[in-house]
């Protein structure tokens, strides 16, 4: 399953599944404490194999005034959750928008993505976790790290909760946030040899709390948010941002975690054409929309962008789809200008 994969804005820009380079630069130019934890492509101290097993990161940034930086669309290798401890800050999930305040905590999914900065980072103290429960859409079955210890009943009443449900944002009380300070209190001193049984304490509190919110607020739960065919949705809703993959029905299907067979059905039923047709239809109209905007690029170079093996096949899709080469339709529409 590709898990790690980049995709490209319309405006040509690469980025990553986890966005966290320019919050690791502003840390770097020390225009922010950061004190985290990590592991992979997460900035922060390095995890050893034995420690807080399936936590990709967990710490917090401080940041005194305001920022030059945001960090952009993305998505993680996990499940998200973060605190707010003070300040505001711009949050965007699934193109909605939401303006966080003290005490708010998100929630986000592997396969949702979301930013924080409307373009940049306010005056603020965040806090968060991210728990890599080992799935990447959203009909797959999350598997827990050992080390959480809630009862049986209890997790999987959670699991339940946290699948059914896709709301990301939720107002808590000072229990929460007291749990997310003392980790970060942890972190910042590295308060001796039990640092790693004391922080998975505190992560089992936040989530007997949690699941004590769910249970007064009784969130709506629905069904389709867990079913194969919500995967395939997801998928081919952020398909026209990885159009420069190399893409097969093999893979497409692989990445929702689901057999071709299933995958085309599903594919068929969103979009009522085979998933190459769509992805062809994508790369053709993601192809109008920069020869348009882009004058003066290479048509080659647009070609590989959009996902293209070559400028001559490019040019032969293209040509069926607007009865004109490339450079043709280019050219005749700046002289309509």
């Amino acid at each position: 399953m590709r898990n790690n994969i980049t995709y490209t804005s319309i405006d040509g820009e690469i980025y990553n599944a986890d966005s966290c380079t320019p919050l690791e630069a502003a840390w770097k130019r020390n225009e922010l404490e950061m004190q985290t934890l990590a592991r992979g492509s997460y900035p922060g101290t390095r995890l050893n194999d034995g420690e807080l097993g399936n936590i990709k990161s967990i710490g917090y940034w401080n940041a005194k005034s305001a920022q030059t930086w945001g960090l952009d669309y993305h998505r993680n290798e996990g499940i998200e959750i973060c605190l707010l401890e003070s300040g505001n800050l711009d949050f965007d999930l699934n193109s909605k928008s939401f303006q966080l305040t003290p005490n708010t905590l998100t929630i986000s999914r592997p396969w949702i993505p979301h930013k924080l900065g409307n373009p940049t980072i306010s005056p603020s103290k965040l806090h968060w976790f991210i728990l890599d429960v080992n799935v990447r859409q959203p009909h797959q079955e999350w598997q827990w790290p050992e080390w959480i210890i809630l009862k049986k009943e209890d997790l999987a009443e959670l699991t339940d909760i946290l699948r059914r449900n896709e709301q990301p944002v939720w107002k808590v009380g000072s229990s929460i946030k007291d749990c997310f300070v003392q980790i970060g209190k942890l972190i910042k001193y590295n308060e001796g040899k039990f640092l790693d049984s004391k922080i998975k304490i505190l992560i089992n509190e936040i989530f007997i709390q949690l699941l004590e919110l769910f249970t007064r607020e009784k969130p709506v739960l629905c069904d389709s948010l867990i079913q194969s065919k919500r995967s395939v949705e997801i998928f081919l809703n952020n398909l026209n941002e990885m159009l420069s993959e190399d893409w097969t029905l093999g893979d497409m299907a692989n990445y929702c975690g689901l057999g071709t067979t299933q995958f085309s059905k599903y594919c068929q039923e969103i979009t009522n054409t085979t998933p190459a047709n769509y992805l062809t239809r994508l790369r053709i109209k993601r192809a109008y929309e920069l020869l348009l905007r882009y004058p003066s690029q290479n048509v080659t170079e647009i070609a590989y962008q959009c996902g293209f093996s070559s400028n001559q096949y490019f040019t032969q899709v293209f040509k069926k789809y607007h009865k004109v080469s490339p450079q043709k339709f280019r050219e005749s529409e700046i002289l309509n200008q």
